[in-house]
């Protein structure tokens, strides 16, 4: 077997071979209307080939930016269009596609990689960790009403005079997606870089119309959340399909005062049964502002962003952190065949980690450790699930102070 670099003239090559691969033809329309391999970075992918030199398998990778916590920006390798025939699986084709693609990822100087894992079994054998998770919200019409701001309200005052920090002084304004992509790049821009686990979507993606809408150029409507001043500063893009359902692909919000502001706005479109929004944060507050608890239905809660650290010191340096604390972490990673362990010392939000020989406080594997990195997931459940070992009284409370986020993180960026 052969892997070699991909070129711009193996585009149809790919494209056919991950479709096979995923039983899949090429000609099919794609879900929202983009064609996704038209932002594939062809320089940066792999291509697997038969003794005889057919194709038999794919692996591709996007260049990114991740918000990680605090908030800070890194590169990261976005690997995604991975698949192998079925007449040539279980031969060692996708271990050695991934081995290749962490060489190269390392050599580009990069410290992390993301994906989103069509089976969750797959990639935690590669030392991936679900590090995000999204959610359905299905709201029936008639119980669509919000509830007013209880905090909103002095002792002994009408509920109904909220505070200025509740009030939305802005505007919404209904455009059709091919009349305002300018507008709502730069606003996703604007969010991402505040958003822990968010992606930045390269303004080729956007010029492209590649991924899922509202990237993606298929008809929406777009509602652009505008502040006093007239600066947009979020959006949410929709449309209405059968069952008179309302679906929202994304709500992107500088702050939630403007996400209240366009919940209300399509919560009350007319001629709408119901309202789903497809991608909302698990610990979002919005299940909480409604009159009736139980008006939204909670669905698909699944995860999305998968992480996989390829140098610890540098990953963990690179973040920032809530708390000051030192933690020797012993981490194990079985796929590379490596091993370390390091200090973590934690001061003011900074962090340095370097090599020790000081006794363990945690004992983990890679995709445990690539799992806990955006704060999504506390070190203690991964202790309670038996996967991260804990060997100093104390290390597990210090570990979930030192992790936690004042922000959960977040993706909606599909690739």
């Amino acid at each position: 077997m052969e892997i070699r670099p991909t070129t711009d003239e193996d585009l149809d090559v790919v494209v056919d071979t991950v479709h096979t691969a995923f039983g899949h033809f090429p000609e099919a329309p794609v879900a929202g209307g983009g064609r996704w391999w038209s932002a594939l970075e062809m320089d940066r992918g792999l291509l697997a080939l038969s003794a005889d030199g057919r194709p038999v398998g794919t692996a591709s990778a996007y260049s990114f930016e991740l918000t990680l916590p605090g908030p800070r920006v890194a590169p990261v390798t976005g690997v995604s269009a991975v698949g192998v025939l079925p007449s040539h699986r279980r031969r060692g084709v996708l271990s050695a596609m991934m081995r290749r693609q962490f060489s190269e990822v390392r050599a580009r100087g990069e410290f992390l990689s993301v994906l989103l894992a069509s089976e969750a079994p797959i990639y935690g054998r590669f030392g991936y960790g679900p590090a995000t998770f999204t959610t359905r919200l299905t709201v029936p019409r008639h119980r669509a009403a919000l509830a007013v701001p209880r905090a909103g309200a002095s002792v002994g005052a009408p509920a109904s005079d909220a505070t200025a920090s509740d009030s939305d002084s802005g505007t919404v304004e209904v455009m059709r997606r091919a009349e305002c992509g300018t507008i709502i790049e730069e606003v996703y821009d604007r969010y991402r870089r505040a958003q822990p686990g968010a992606l930045s979507r390269p303004h080729r993606w956007w010029a492209l119309g590649a991924g899922q809408p509202p990237v993606s150029s298929a008809p929406r409507y777009i509602a652009v959340h505008r502040d006093a001043d007239g600066v947009a500063d979020g959006y949410a893009s929709y449309s209405i399909g059968e069952g008179s359902t309302l679906t929202v692909d994304e709500t992107i919000a500088t702050d939630d005062v403007v996400f209240t502001a366009l919940a209300r706005f399509v919560l009350g479109h007319d001629l709408v049964s119901q309202v789903v929004f497809r991608h909302v944060p698990p610990e979002h507050p919005l299940r909480w502002q409604f009159a009736d608890l139980r008006a939204a239905e909670v669905g698909d809660r699944t995860d999305w962003l998968w992480v996989r650290l390829l140098d610890v010191p540098r990953a963990l340096a690179a973040r920032g952190w809530s708390t000051d604390g030192d933690l020797v972490l012993d981490v194990e990673d079985p796929f590379l065949g490596e091993h370390g362990r390091y200090l973590l010392t934690v001061r003011e939000g900074g962090a340095e980690c370097v090599p020790t020989d000081r006794q363990p406080d945690l004992s983990l594997d890679v995709r445990d450790l690539s799992s806990l990195y955006l704060g999504g997931i506390a070190p203690s459940t991964l202790v309670r699930a038996r996967h991260v070992r804990a060997l100093r009284p104390g290390a597990v409370a210090l570990a979930d102070a030192l992790f936690r986020t004042e922000r959960p993180p977040h993706c909606l960026h599909w690739f």
